[in-house]
């Protein structure tokens, strides 16, 4: 019983179970840009000019940022790329002392609350250990749950899928094989 035990948690570590950082929730937002404009009422901050939005181990990066804060306190951020470029991020997962995930394209939006992230027009995620790619997907639009690590992906913008709107591509690396 003990080694079937030993095995489980040896075939959990290896299978790469990670969240996002959990602590990065309680962290305060830093914003730095070129300029800020912040509507107290409202609760909303726009940031502009190569914009840099830290929370935690989290980093996003896009020429234009939208923050708005809903009543109970969760933050909701929207990036802009200017034309011809791409947001980004990045942001440590729990699991191990490595462990990241980063991604790109033209809008990311993220939900402060459900810390779910959604990348629009040509988006690109990849699992990193360390700076070494192991996993990545491409597609016009990719939904991640950093905290049960989903993601979905769809060739269109809108979230759906459509026959003949284009392809989407997955690398996904062999897992370390659990001694028997």
């Amino acid at each position: 019983m003990k080694r079937l035990f030993l095995l489980s948690l040896l075939l959990l570590s290896a299978i790469g179970i990670a969240h996002a950082e959990k602590a990065d929730s309680d962290k305060p937002t830093l914003i730095d840009s070129d300029q800020l404009t912040y509507d107290d009422v409202k609760q909303v901050n726009v940031a502009t000019g190569n914009v840099v939005l830290t929370r935690g181990t989290l980093l996003m990066k896009a020429d234009r940022v939208v923050v708005t804060t809903d009543p109970s306190g969760y933050q909701y951020a929207v990036l802009y790329a200017d034309p011809g470029k791409l947001a980004t991020f990045k942001q440590k997962r729990d699991g191990g002392p490595d462990l990241w995930i980063d991604g790109h394209a033209e809008r990311i939006e993220y939900d402060g609350k459900t810390e779910v992230t959604k990348l629009f027009s040509k988006a690109q995620m990849r699992r990193l250990q360390g700076d070494k790619p192991t996993d990545e997907v491409n597609g016009e639009f990719i939904s991640y749950d950093s905290r049960t690590e989903f993601y979905s992906v769809n060739n269109t913008v809108n979230g759906n899928s459509q026959p003949g709107a284009g392809r989407i591509r997955a690398v996904i690396q062999p897992r370390p094989k659990v001694a028997q």
